[in-house]
């Protein structure tokens, strides 16, 4: 499959061109950026050519791989399905509702496949657990805190990222921690006031407390702003079976990415697709409706 790398930062040079670039059955076609000059730079790095035009791009390529910020990545992924062309979207979706279900109609009409790159969802490790909760079930409640420094004095190329110092962890790394509570926990109902409570802590904190459809409870804390010293990341479990423990991802970004590659190749329908990404955004606006 020949993709179209939209994007030029951090994550899409590290990650997708990266990943894209090594896979057996992809190709990376091109590249198009907001920068025309990183995008020559990346294209030249990777042997491929530089796009100043999205459209020609499209054009030359079966599927979109994006790595850009979520508003501008919603725009671009409503006219890529339009042309056709098959998506692999980051998280979040889009940071308003109307313009994730705009991507996820847009997906529907287009007949188009799509997966949106919930990085835990395509580690092989933490993919793994995550099945084998699944079939465990009978769990009782759940936790999941991102304690990220990219605000607190960490050395990350993430920290002067605009739209991420606007809209906080909750959705930057409020997708990774519902991805996990919501495989093995169940859906939450946006729209019902008692499913998602929110509460303001230090910097850009968050906590959230979710009541998920099938009866069990989790609660989240995502922040930017714990200093290095304070930064983890933990899930777990608890139910009849015990208390388990997200395993600590062993794999590079690119291995899973990879994998989300090889998920958009596939002929089924993966879980973490566009329509599940719009329940994901429903979910996050929801909280931050309600924050306190």
């Amino acid at each position: 499959m020949r993709f179209g790398l939209l994007g030029t930062g951090p994550w899409a040079e590290r990650t997708h061109a990266v990943a894209l670039a090594a896979h057996p059955h992809a190709e990376l076609a091109g590249v198009w950026g907001r920068r025309p000059e990183a995008a020559a730079a990346l294209a030249e790095r990777h042997g491929t050519r530089a796009h100043t035009d999205v459209d020609a791009l499209f054009a030359d390529c079966d599927a979109v791989a994006v790595a850009l910020p979520p508003d501008v990545q919603a725009g671009l992924a409503v006219r890529a399905a339009a042309a056709g062309k098959h998506l692999l979207l980051d998280k979040p979706l889009a940071t308003t509702v109307p313009g994730a279900r705009q991507v996820a109609d847009a997906v529907g009409r287009a007949g188009v496949r799509s997966v949106v790159f919930f990085t835990l969802r395509f580690a092989p490790t933490s993919a793994r657990w995550i099945a084998e909760q699944r079939v465990t079930g009978d769990w009782f409640t759940g936790r999941a805190d991102w304690y990220s420094p990219v605000f607190g004095g960490a050395d990350s190329p993430y920290t002067a990222s605009p739209w991420r110092r606007e809209k906080g962890a909750l959705w930057d790394v409020g997708p990774h921690a519902l991805s996990v509570l919501t495989a093995v926990l169940g859906d939450v109902d946006p729209d019902d006031p008692d499913a998602v409570t929110a509460a303001r802590g230090p910097g850009d904190t968050v906590h959230l407390a979710l009541r998920h459809t099938g009866g069990a409870s989790s609660t989240l804390t995502v922040t930017h702003s714990v200093p290095p010293a304070a930064a983890g990341v933990v899930a777990e479990l608890r139910g009849t079976s015990g208390v388990v423990s997200l395993p600590e991802r062993e794999e590079p970004a690119p291995v899973a990415f990879a994998a989300a590659v090889d998920a958009l190749l596939a002929e089924e329908p993966h879980p973490c697709d566009a329509a599940y990404a719009l329940r994901v955004t429903e979910i996050l606006a929801a909280a931050e409706a309600r924050l306190r």
